[in-house]
This record gives C-alpha cells, structure tokens and sequence, in this order.
C-alpha cells in the first residue's frame, strides 16, 4: 500500500485513502460521460458525411489507439512525476483535447475530428494508468477489485448521462448548417470546463501520497519480464478484447435501434435508448461491488461473460424488441468485467504495479482495434452477423476467468 503524507489536514491513512476515493469519483465519472459522448459521433458523423460503417469507426480508432501509440512515454512520465501530478497532466491534455474537438466540430473536418480525439486519448491514458493504479493500492489488495469495480459504478453514470444529455445536441439535426449550432459543441464544451475544475482539485491535492510511485523507470528487459506472469498475459488480452466488445456494440448499437427489423428507432431516440446498455453497467458495477463479498471475483466473471455470450447471439437471432433488449442488457454483463480483469491481472508485488498497469492500459487499444474490424465484418457482410466477433471476444474473457478461479496451485 502507498504511504499518505501526514501533512494533510486528515490523519491517518484511511482518512487520506477516504479523500483519494473521493476524488477519483469526479475523473471516474467524466470518463464515462467523455466515452459515451465519443461513441455518438460514429452515428452522427456517418450519417452527416456519408461515411460506410469502417470509416466511421475510425473514430473508435484515434479515441483509443493513443492507449497503445503513447502508453510507454507517459508511463514514464507517471514514474517520474507521480501519481497525482500525472492525473493532473491527464486532466490537462483532455481539456485541451476537448476544446480542439469542439473548433473540430464547427469547422465539419473529419481529420480535425480525429486528431483531437487522439489528444483526448492521449490525457485518457494518463488517467487509465494513474487512477486505476491509486485506486488499486491506497487500500488492501485483497479489496482492490471492489473499490475498483465501485469507482467503475461512477464511470457507468457518467456514460448514462452522456447520451442523455448529448444525443439531442449530436443526433438532433444532422446537416452542415447545424454542425457549426452552438448546441453541438456543448457535450465538449461542458466536459472541457468540468476536467479543468478536476485538474485544479488534483494540484492542490498533488502531495497528498507520500512516496508516491518510483522515481525510476524500469529498463526495458524489466518491463519484459513482468509479462512472464501467465496472468497478466492472459490479464492483457482479456481487457484487449473486453474494451473492443463493448466499445464496438456501444457504438453500433444506435444502427441496430435504427433497424426496422427492431425497433425503427429514429436517430435521437436511438442515441438516447444507448444510455440503457450503459445504465445496465452502471446498476451492474454498484451491484457487483456488494456481490463480491459473498461471490469469489473469477466465479462472478466467468458467468458475466458467458451471459454476455448468450445475450449477443440472441440479439443476432431473435427480431424486435426482443433482439433489441438483448443487445442492450449485455451492459448488465459488461458491469464487472474491467475491474475485476484488472485486479486479477495485477501482480502481487506493488512495486511491478505501474509497469503491469502500463501493460493493461495498452490493452485497452483494443477499442480501437475491435470496433474497426466489427465495421469491416459489417461492410463486408451485414450488421446483425457482424456482432459474432463481439460474441467471440467475451467468450474468451470466459476463457480467462475459468483458469483464474482454479485452485491457486494451478492458477496462470
């Protein structure tokens, strides 16, 4: 666990973790709104540029492939500068992305667009790393996975509330005249305005870890060999294909609604019926976190993944609402599965904890990976068939959790 100054007001360390926990609700919770509110550009974007299913997507691409492109440099960065200093520097580089993305918006360029989701992306993975690194060691690790998992509730609400709030200013009116309405651009705005607040509450907390993270990186035949863990391979490609499967229905979620084979939804109410696969996780994840007191955390992941198997397949079969109302309930599945993945992976030894996190986070490319083969698979044969590889990668999240809940002797 990671010592607390005792310079703060609060004494002791549970007061000091109490105040860590609660200010990582914020950038948990802006998280959620920010990748919702990403997701609703693939829609929007398709429809105002007549782009196919796998262009559209590239927004999916450059929202999620900094995880892999800039996850070594700014592990070095956090390593160097801290835990909380590099939440601060993350929080930054998301306001700046946020602002580049809404003159993005007015000026109606499709590469602007990219870039500045690339930006975004890029603060993104300083969160990823440094929060879920926090979180994971301010408190025992044998609860870990639940303070995680309960974190991640927060990050469920801010991604119901993103299309809620932002469907009716992204999917409302959707010719050129209307990118530039001011309306659009308040999503960005308003999330730009909220994790400028957050960076200021960070600096003014920024000592309030004592030894907080090494202040050497680890050469790169060290960073290697923390991948001999079994674990944490299979950990990796775990979050690889769970972040690609859920990122990749979120996002096409709206054009199954859209279906008159459905629910022939129109554009803003389909926008805003995506906030129920979202709800789903965050119901899941408030839920998980008392479930995991009773239910060993392997157990409950390998029977949320096979659900989220099951619920996929009947949302290719089975037409209507029935179809529909599958496809959305696999959020409810979807509530655990990161931090739950992420608390296995980690390694015992917290001093490997940012090295192993960096390599998790780089999984978390998968969102960009997954979703662009998802639309190709699409474009190439049809939506609905589309959604098998979804199927396939919770399958193997099934796989993951099934060696986990060995007994520890025969355990990856």
């Amino acid at each position: 666990m990671v010592a607390v100054t005792s310079s703060s007001p609060l004494s002791g360390p549970e007061q000091v973790a109490a105040r860590l926990f609660r200010l990582s609700i914020g950038v948990f919770f802006i998280g959620g709104f920010l990748t919702s509110s990403v997701s609703l550009l693939v829609p929007r974007l398709k429809l105002m540029l007549d782009l196919d299913y796998k262009g559209a997507l590239l927004v999916q691409l450059a929202f999620h492939s900094s995880y892999m492109l800039f996850a070594l440099p700014i592990t070095w960065a956090i390593v160097r500068a801290g835990y909380m200093r590099a939440i601060v520097a993350g929080l930054a580089v998301i306001t700046a992305g946020c602002l580049a993305l809404t003159l993005a918006q007015n000026a109606l360029s499709f590469a602007m667009v990219l870039g500045a989701l690339l930006l975004v992306s890029a603060g993104q993975t300083f969160l990823q790393i440094a929060s879920n690194t926090v979180v994971a060691v301010i408190g025992p690790s044998r609860g870990a996975a639940r303070r995680l998992t309960l974190l991640q509730g927060f990050n469920s609400l801010g991604t119901v509330l993103g299309p809620l709030l932002s469907a009716p200013l992204l999917l409302g009116e959707l010719d050129a005249q209307a990118a530039r309405h001011v309306g659009a651009t308040l999503p960005f705005t308003g999330t730009a305005l909220v994790t400028g607040l957050l960076a200021f509450a960070y600096f003014r907390n920024r000592t309030l870890l004592e030894g907080d993270g090494p202040r050497r990186f680890a050469a790169i035949g060290q960073m290697f060999r923390v991948m001999r863990s079994p674990r944490l391979r299979w950990g990796t490609a775990a979050i690889f294909v769970y972040v690609g499967a859920e990122v990749a229905i979120g996002a096409l979620l709206p054009a199954v609604l859209m279906r008159p084979d459905r629910l022939d939804a129109a554009p803003v109410l389909a926008g805003q019926l995506v906030s129920l696969y979202w709800g789903g996780a965050m119901a899941g994840r408030f839920l998980g976190a008392w479930a995991m007191r009773r239910i060993a955390e392997a157990r409950l992941l390998t029977a949320v993944s096979l659900g989220a198997v099951i619920l996929t397949m009947a949302a290719i079969a089975l037409p209507g609402v029935a179809g529909a109302g599958a496809l959305l309930a696999v959020g409810l599945c979807n509530a655990v599965m990161y931090p739950t993945i992420y608390a296995l992976a980690l390694p015992e030894d917290e001093r490997q904890a940012p090295v192993a996190s960096m390599w998790l986070c780089m999984a978390v490319v998968g969102g960009a990976i997954v979703p662009l083969l998802t639309g190709a698979l699409a474009d190439a044969t049809a939506l609905l068939p589309a959604l098998v590889l979804p199927a396939a990668c919770y399958a193997f999240i099934a796989r993951f959790a099934a060696l986990c809940a060995r007994p520890q002797e025969t355990r990856p």
